[in-house]
């Protein structure tokens, strides 16, 4: 079986490359399961150049179709802040709760129309056999002033998704899959499957 590694440890993310590659008889693995601890500097400027920072690097020694993503939260109203910055917002910790109370303190006086935002997710693909490619998928929203919900991670609990009429931190996994940045570029990723695959 052909194998595909996805630059995570996240086993929910492997999870929507799995539905994606499985039926096209692909072996999906994760960072746990080649063992893998290389760190990639991510020195990007965007989150396109981080994620084809980390799938060249590993293809590159692993050998084999890599897949990495990168993804965040862009707000209008900061100028596109958090961005590329979004995991570690407030502090290298990394802490969720943290980066939202930063996120509302710094929209405390913008007004409820002015606070457009949307997630973003960049996809690369990288192989050795050929060149790497990225793709993107967003989804729009508002952030909201309070949270609510408690499904999802990051800025879910005050993201506003106006199609659903709730926060992304109020819907189920099935139902974040179908509207979310990260579900948006994993389709633009498979209609560019035929290319990637051939000759893989």
């Amino acid at each position: 079986m052909k194998k595909i590694i996805i630059a995570t440890k996240n086993k929910g993310k492997a999870k929507d490359f799995e539905a994606l590659f499985g039926p096209l008889g692909y072996d999906v693995l994760t960072l746990h399961d080649v063992a893998e601890e290389m760190d990639v500097e991510e020195t990007g400027t965007t989150f396109e150049e981080n994620a084809l920072l980390k799938a060249t690097a590993l293809a590159d020694h692993l050998q084999t179709i890599v897949i990495a993503d990168d993804s965040g939260l862009e707000i209008d109203a900061l100028d596109g802040r958090p961005g590329i910055y979004s995991a570690r917002y407030a502090g290298e910790d990394k802490s969720d709760e943290a980066n939202i109370d930063k996120v509302l303190e710094e929209l405390k006086d913008v007004k409820e129309l002015e606070r457009s935002a949307r997630f973003v997710c960049a996809i690369a693909v990288a192989s050795p056999t050929k060149e790497p490619f990225t793709v993107r998928g967003t989804c729009e929203g508002m952030i909201a002033t309070a949270r609510k919900g408690n499904n999802g991670f990051g800025y879910d609990p005050i993201f506003y998704v106006p199609s659903e009429k709730k926060m992304m931190a109020e819907l189920s996994a099935e139902e974040k899959g179908a509207i979310s940045h990260r579900g948006n570029a994993i389709k633009q990723l498979a209609s560019n499957l035929t290319d990637l695959l051939q000759d893989a």
